[in-house]
């Protein structure tokens, strides 16, 4: 079972199941070096494992590949240790659909591990090295099959059922083998422990970032945008550029030269493939939208201005003929949905049902040209659709999510977006007609993109890694990191004194609240029974007793714990709205502040639980966050439509509001903290990618802004701070950087049926 056999060996080597799970990320890298943390997390992903596990299965690995020669130390020619990073396989892979090696189906095999010889060139000098050696690896040694005598009536029936499963099992390989084709690189590694090929590639692998990806209508170039990083000596990535390059993984193309500091990005392929759409922001906040040809020759030209814009999308007409935005912010504001004409520069604005308070965004026209789908309200939003030429508003799902991305599928009958699941984002296919959507089953994917032409689609894929740090904004100490962890570590959330920490994180493989005494790190352990909301933090009562905590049952359904970590007890509220967000204590334990998601909107609502039914008070509209500050008796909270921070009386008065700064920005809803008296806002600014400033919330005052980390990017769904040492608790990336994706666009469900009828009708035919 799970064996390497070496020529010159005495026999195979066995290896356990975690060292071949190691050995698969490591082929999956193709010579990529995978990080001790990444292995950890993925080969380990139930547990909380010690770096011990890890160097015994690469040892073991080693020894199984230097088993036959004269030291052991041979087997370190196929896995490299980089130092204080990780391991990387050192020789090419190549993946065999069959090898000439008897092996037994067996029901406990894992299904990772595929029938195939694993065959190693020793890496090396090439006039001094040894000629290449063969290993195998088998997930069973052959069974050898006992003498049976002639079969009698009941064997013939056995040996027909048989056969029939035989044929049942040749069926799924087929369907299987279609669906997942393996891939194959050069020579040398030959091993078939990879798994199902992955229905992807990546064809781009550049360090940073690479984003907002378009694909050229006959899907054979594919534009993007890049983070300067790798463009400047200091590797500081302070802008960006539009690249272009074939959906081939071949060398990009920079097609735009901005100048330092400046961002292209947002590009737009037009209908007839001639020309890209792009937005270009500078240094002083202005921005304009450009069209360049997309063979790079000719001008850029300029078609309108979008200054002081933070919320900006478009997208091309049908024809080509006019480009459509949805909701401007900055100084071109301009409500709802609106047509540009490029050539005369001509705003046209669409008459459709516009609701108080929202945010329409990524507006896309269906590929017939009847429709336009958009996002109403990004942060807690869903699909919408009107007439191409404006009338009702017609809601498409009901989520209240975080959508990232989306495009048409199948002439317009599907969709397929982006949607953020706690600590990633998958891809999921909607049936407009039905209403059904489906996992694609993609980790870490969002901004998909199909061609026009409705082949193929590319996507944005990102895997990072988050840690909780603890940070004193006012020392020169570097971050700390506060546990370890393999995991996703985000939303830190402190007491009010000090004493207790929960986050939420994946550490141990499914996503769960976790808790700790700081003073006591031992203590770390999961709350039972919670999924939290990854998009808004937990909320400590005054008294550091209790905990609200936003989360979803296991048939997603949104619901409100209150919980006692001292004890573990977790009770369900029973919270009189039907898709809850937050809750927040807004002055003692018998009033609360609830926030819900309804109809594309969100309400803020105070709530009297004294009795035995919950009696609300006051409520105000399109709220996205909200916090009680207790020595104010305030209520600070944020907008879907607006940037900016506001405040408003406990009772939920609407005379009493007021807009009080113009920070947080509408995607940072959630980066920002009450601290003795103040607002601590954590966001990216010039050279520091952890930027926190302090607000005066009586004056409306910004101060300067702290450096917490230069380098390393912060989590955007939550920090909070010690409210007496005013120490931060940050999630920071440990690991991060996006690649584009490329693969076949999502086909119906209805096409796997007819492929397998076909094959089924191949086979009568071929009988006849």
């Amino acid at each position: 079972m799970r064996e390497i056999e070496m020529p010159g060996a005495r026999g195979s080597r066995r290896v356990t199941p975690k060292a071949m799970m190691v050995l698969r990320l490591l082929v999956d890298a193709q010579g990529r070096v995978v990080s001790r943390t990444e292995l950890l997390a993925r080969a380990w992903p139930d547990t909380l494992p010690t770096d011990d596990v890890l160097t015994q299965a690469v040892t073991q690995l080693r020894k199984a590949f230097g088993a036959g020669t004269v030291g052991a130390a041979e087997g370190r020619r196929y896995i490299e240790t980089i130092a204080k990073t990780g391991y990387r396989l050192t020789v090419p892979v190549e993946v065999l659909e069959h090898a000439d090696i008897d092996v037994p189906m067996s029901a406990s095999a894992p299904p990772a591990v595929e029938e195939a010889g694993l065959v190693a060139a020793v890496p090396g000098d090439s006039r001094s090295a040894p000629e290449p050696r063969a290993a195998t690896v088998t997930e069973a040694s052959a069974a050898t099959l006992p003498q049976t005598a002639a079969p009698r009536r009941r064997d013939r029936l056995l040996l027909g059922t048989t056969a029939a499963l035989l044929l049942a099992v040749m069926v799924v390989g087929v369907m299987v083998a279609a669906l997942h084709a393996p891939t194959r690189s050069q020579t040398g590694l030959v091993a078939a422990v990879s798994g199902p090929a992955k229905p992807y590639r990546l064809i781009t692998n550049a360090a940073g970032f690479e984003l907002s990806p378009t694909l050229s209508p006959d899907a054979s170039m594919l534009a993007y945008s890049a983070s300067d990083s790798e463009r400047r000596e200091d590797g500081d990535a302070t802008g960006s550029a539009i690249l272009v390059q074939t959906t081939t993984s071949a060398p990009p193309r920079q097609l735009t030269h901005p100048g330092i500091g400046v961002r292209d990005d947002l590009p737009a392929w037009s209908p007839d493939g001639r020309e890209i759409a792009f937005a270009r922001w500078l240094p002083d906040g202005s921005c304009r939208i450009l069209l360049v040809a997309a063979v790079g020759a000719g001008e850029e030209r300029e078609v309108t201005r979008c200054d002081g814009s933070d919320l900006l999308s478009f997208d091309w007409s049908p024809d080509g003929t006019a480009l459509v935005f949805g909701t401007m912010t900055g100084d071109s504001a301009g409500r709802g949905i609106r047509l540009l004409d490029p050539a005369s520069g001509q705003w046209q604005a669409l008459d459709y049902d516009m609701a108080a308070g929202s945010v329409d965004y990524r507006p896309r026209y269906s590929p017939d040209g009847k429709w336009i789908v958009f996002v109403r309200n990004p942060q807690l939003g869903d699909l919408w659709r009107i007439p191409a030429g404006g009338g009702p508003a017609e809601q498409l799902t009901r989520l209240g999510a975080e959508i990232r991305g989306w495009s048409w599928l199948d002439s317009g009958r599907r969709l397929v977006f982006g949607m953020r699941v706690d600590t990633q984002s998958r891809l999921y296919t909607f049936d407009i007609a039905s209403g059904d959507m489906r996992d694609l089953g993609i980790d870490d994917a969002q901004g998909p993109t199909v061609s026009r032409r409705g082949e193929m689609m590319a996507f944005v894929h990102r895997n990072p890694e988050f840690g909780i740090y603890r940070v004193d904004p006012a020392g020169s100490d570097a971050p700390e990191r506060v546990f370890a962890s393999s995991g996703r570590d985000t939303q830190p959330t402190v007491s009010p004194d000090g004493r207790q920490l929960v986050f939420s994180s994946d550490r141990a493989g499914s996503f769960e609240l976790w808790w700790a005494d700081l003073a006591s790190p031992e203590s770390l352990r999961p709350i039972e029974r919670i999924r939290p909301d990854t998009r808004q933090a937990p909320v400590w009562s005054d008294d550091s007793a209790q905990l609200l905590v936003a989360a979803v049952r296991d048939d997603d359904t949104p619901v409100i714990y209150e919980v006692t970590p001292a004890t573990g007890a977790v009770d369900e509220l029973p919270v009189p709205v039907e898709r809850p967000r937050l809750a927040l204590y807004a002055g003692g334990s018998t009033r609360l502040l609830v926030l819900d998601e309804q109809g594309g909107g969100t309400r803020l609502t105070l709530y009297d639980r004294s009795g035995a039914d919950w009696r609300a008070l006051a409520a105000i509209e399109g709220v996205s966050n909200a916090r009680y500050d207790a020595a104010r008796d305030k209520v600070l909270f944020t907008r879907l439509d607006s940037d900016g921070l506001w405040e408003i009386g406990a009772t939920l008065q609407p005379s009493t509001a007021r807009a009080i700064a113009n920070v947080p920005s509408r995607w940072r809803y959630r980066s920002w903290a009450l601290i003795n008296g103040g607002v601590s806002y954590l966001h990216m600014g010039p050279g520091c990618h952890s930027q926190l400033s302090q607000l005066n919330v009586t004056r409306g005052e910004v101060s300067q802004p702290g450096c917490l980390a230069a380098q390393a990017r912060n989590a955007v769904n939550g920090f909070s701070a010690d409210p007496v040492s005013g120490v931060a608790y940050v999630a920071l990336a440990e690991q991060d950087g996006t690649d584009i994706a490329f693969m076949p666009a999502p086909r119906p469900l209805g096409s796997r049926r007819t492929m397998f009828a076909n094959w089924l009708n191949g086979l009568k035919k071929s009988d006849s």
